[in-house]
């Protein structure tokens, strides 16, 4: 911290040198140049002046295009952190998932009275048929593998973010990248573990009466946890993380539609997987999904730079009526 501040205020006084040495040399041109046209013209050729008046404007103009000394060496982050803010917000965050972690323990099992429906085959059929189309094919599958497979990408996509550390870009800017990755994820296991612990919905692997799924497993208090998929919600937050800040920071890069592709398609697969495994339905998917996308996009765009689009510059010239002024322009660009 204490590097970047002596860093930024030589900046300002290299760029404030600069514009003075510029101002003072234009004063220098201005006086020179007045007396002159006075001595060989006496009371002065308003014409004479008035073309004098505009050349000098013109040459002290700003072009709003032109970098500054400090423009051309400033921090090229896109994104802005603020320790208060950010502390509290992450901090806050991290907080509601520990709570939400203690509601998801203090689960209470299947209730007896609800058990026996999921053991006769006519009302578990009718437990199914309650389902809504988009879950029902979903209902008794329980494969054990994919419950491990899934588990693979799921841990992969936590390292996705810390590989485009690699990126001089983003290099530049580790603690702060790495600080909004941290508030992106602790902001998804905040609604998930929350929701999960409020919410009751019964596993795919629940409606298993086959025998390979014991009782004991489908009754307990974490087959009531299938709303909604906390390992896509996760997944995403961190792949659509990664791929937003990469474009942030490298906005005219080649193959950025192939680091979307990927963020894309790993918290699918954790998806498919899942459901797969009698984890959870499509619904409990779909919702993590987009929960964990929107989060991962969402958190770092919050942090951009309101400012990046707007140009404050000096600026003189000649109005329509012949009188010069000087003054400071403001440009936005949409």
């Amino acid at each position: 911290m204490r590097k970047t501040t002596i860093l930024f205020t030589l900046l300002v006084s290299i760029n404030l040198f600069a514009q003075q040495t510029n101002f003072n040399s234009t004063n220098s041109i201005s006086h020179e140049s007045a007396p002159q046209n006075n001595t060989e013209t006496g009371s002065g050729d308003l014409s004479s002046d008035a073309e004098n008046i505009h050349d000098l404007t013109s040459a002290t103009n700003f072009n709003p295009t032109d970098k500054t000394v400090y423009d051309a060496q400033k921090s090229n982050s896109p994104y802005e952190w603020k320790w208060v803010r950010d502390g509290i917000w992450t901090g806050a965050a991290l907080g509601a998932s520990a709570y939400g972690l203690i509601l998801i323990k203090n689960k209470e099992d299947l209730p007896l009275s609800e058990r026996e429906k999921f053991l006769n085959e006519e009302s578990l059929q009718k437990e199914i048929d309650k389902l809504n189309f988009l879950d029902q094919w979903v209902a008794g599958k329980h494969n054990k593998s994919a419950n491990a497979i899934s588990d693979i990408p799921f841990a992969l996509s936590f390292a996705a973010p810390f590989a485009f550390l690699f990126d001089d870009e983003i290099n530049d800017h580790t603690g702060q990248y790495v600080g909004l990755y941290i508030e992106s994820l602790a902001t998804t296991a905040a609604i998930y573990t929350i929701t999960a612990g409020l919410v009751n919905r019964s596993r795919p692997y629940v409606y298993d009466n086959s025998g390979d799924t014991g009782d004991d497993r489908r009754f307990k208090n974490n087959g009531q946890r299938s709303f909604y998929s906390g390992h896509v919600a996760a997944t995403a937050t961190a792949t659509f993380f990664a791929a937003k800040a990469f474009s942030d920071f490298n906005p005219d890069a080649n193959g950025k539609v192939f680091v979307w592709a990927g963020a894309a398609t790993l918290p699918a697969a954790v998806g498919v997987l899942r459901m797969e495994a009698g984890q959870h339905f499509l619904t409990d998917v779909l919702l993590g999904y987009v929960l964990g996308a929107g989060t991962g996009i969402l958190v770092p765009e919050l942090h951009k730079k309101k400012v990046e689009n707007i140009d404050i510059y000096p600026s003189s010239g000649t109005s329509f009526n012949g009188d010069s002024y000087n003054g400071m322009a403001f440009r936005y660009t949409f």
